[in-house]
């Protein structure tokens, strides 16, 4: 997993932020770390999960311009 920094995840494709969501959830469920890091990567996921919505979210509104009649038509 490569480490971005919060202020590069709008760099991040989808699918390189949701791979990284994967670590950091597997990590969580793993425990074994400290509170400090526990929260780190809760802020980590919460950042990748707002990348991937944003993509989500893109998508669905570039589906729905394609979907709609063309209006020269």
């Amino acid at each position: 997993m490569s480490e971005k920094t919060p202020e590069t995840f709008e760099e991040l494709s989808y699918e390189d932020a949701r791979e990284q969501l994967v670590a950091v959830v597997s990590r969580l469920e793993a425990g074994g770390v400290s509170l400090e890091e526990s929260l780190a990567l809760w802020e980590r996921g919460e950042a990748l999960a707002a990348r991937c919505e944003e993509w989500l979210e893109g998508a669905r509104r570039r589906l729905d311009a394609a979907r709609r009649p063309n209006d020269d038509a």
